[in-house]
């Protein structure tokens, strides 16, 4: 079961804990490289980070050792899993983007992606919407 976990994670409520302090803390708890073995995305405006971990880890029981950390309870965040999603709006595109471009993008693995069944351009929010191709056991 936890193969089909997802490979991030979610914290919330992470205003507390600057960025570096929130990468150590990962490191410590999971014992892994930032950049190696995870990488870290901060979404502040939302007071959201997600870290996505490049090296296969059992995500349940690191979510579990997160939630169980004292530093992480101090700091009053929350972790979980991020659920997987079909669909993803990608915003700040460049006015030249084509839809040809963010499929060959999003269905590279370096990028984390999987085989796109549609993109929707909207050039006037300068965004698109990614569709992605059913996931294994979705149906």
């Amino acid at each position: 079961d936890s193969a089909e976990a997802s490979p991030s994670v979610v914290f919330e409520n992470i205003e507390a804990c600057s960025p570096n302090c929130l990468q150590m803390l990962l490191e410590n708890i999971s014992g892994l490289t930032i950049d190696a073995d995870f990488t870290i995305e901060q979404i502040p405006k939302i007071n959201v980070a997600v870290a996505t971990f490049i090296k296969s880890i059992d995500t349940k029981e690191f979510v579990e050792k997160c939630l169980q950390d004292k530093r992480v309870r101090e700091f009053k965040m929350t972790a979980r899993l991020l659920e997987s999603t079909q669909t993803i709006k990608a915003e700040n595109l460049p006015d030249s983007i084509s839809s040809d471009y963010l499929t060959v993008y999003f269905e590279s693995a370096r990028n984390g992606g999987g085989p796109v069944s549609d993109v929707q351009l909207f050039p006037e929010e300068n965004s698109a919407i990614i569709t992605f191709c059913d996931h294994k056991g979705n149906t």
